[in-house]
């Protein structure tokens, strides 16, 4: 791969939905312009508001001022036309848990952007050595894997697929490192990458307790919290990550290892139909009242 800066001034980002939102405050606010790419102006629009609400609660939590509010939302640019992204100096996409829909979009961006430029995939569980597989010059295609919320959580995983070349993963560890209280793990290329492939198995089993009626929601977190030190119960996180994403993700992985640890509860699959997805909406298992507490 060819020498270029390992600042990333300016990255195009693909989707605005609540992860999108999430990384575009964090890479603004390190002071890189984001092009922020989507088909649906209303997301963009939605995307954009988030991004506001962050940044207004740092200013009434006193971390943030109306002097870096300006300056971030300054930097972010939205688009719903991909040439707009040519001249970037990455990509990163965080569009839907879905392998095509992710291919068909990074090859049309790929057509824009030039050979060289990476491909960075915020994926979750979807294989990476699939996704560069599908695309032009795959050695410049890799994960970075930001978790949600991306403003508050501090890790993000470097997933290396086998065609990316090696210096490229030196070049978004040493990128991670200029981001506010953020850490790189390099990470290889499997089911759930290092922290979903020990987290979704736990969560699944904690839905499957809950559904059980092992515990009241509530209960369940608090024996978490104050029992083992989580700094977040296990029921509260899943509706802060959203369960349809926990759903993808946890499908994804049972799909390429049919191991059961990853299989998806019954309940799960019931309150993402139900459109009881967490946070994001407003029902969940600890936002709203969704569902009835267990005795």
């Amino acid at each position: 791969m060819s020498e270029s800066t390992t600042d990333f001034s300016t990255i195009g980002l693909l989707g605005f939905g609540t992860m999108g939102a999430g990384i575009a405050h964090v890479l603004a606010s390190s002071g890189r312009t984001v092009i922020v790419l989507d088909t649906d102006q209303d997301r963009l629009e939605a995307g954009s508001a988030a991004v506001t609400a962050f940044l207004d609660d740092s200013i009434a939590r006193g971390t943030g001022t109306d002097e870096d509010k300006t300056a971030v939302l300054t930097r972010i640019i939205t688009t719903t036309h991909v040439a707009d992204l040519a001249g970037v100096d990455a990509v990163i996409e965080s569009v839907t848990e879905n392998a095509e829909v992710k291919t068909v979009l990074l090859r049309e961006v790929a057509t824009v952007v030039g050979e060289q430029i990476p491909l960075l995939t915020n994926t979750s569980a979807l294989s990476v050595t699939d996704l560069a597989a599908a695309l032009p010059n795959p050695a410049r295609v890799a994960g970075l894997h930001f978790f949600n919320p991306a403003p508050v959580q501090r890790t993000i995983e470097v997933v290396r697929a086998l065609q990316t070349d090696g210096d490229l993963i030196e070049r978004l560890v040493a990128f991670v490192d200029t981001l506010a209280e953020k850490s790189a793990v390099v990470v290889r290329d499997r089911p759930g990458f290092l922290i979903n492939s020990l987290l979704l198995p736990y969560l699944n089993d904690v839905i499957a307790e809950y559904d059980d009626g092992l515990a009241t929601a509530e209960d369940i977190d608090v024996a978490l919290e104050l029992g083992l030190g989580y700094k977040t119960g296990p029921l509260k996180m899943l509706d802060t990550i959203g369960l349809d994403d926990h759903l993808h993700a946890s499908e994804a992985a049972y799909a390429a290892t049919l191991d059961s640890r990853y299989a998806p509860p019954p309940l799960l699959r019931q309150m993402v139909a139900a459109d009881r997805l967490g946070d994001k909406n407003g029902h969940g298992f600890r936002t709203g009242q969704p569902t009835e507490e267990k005795n």
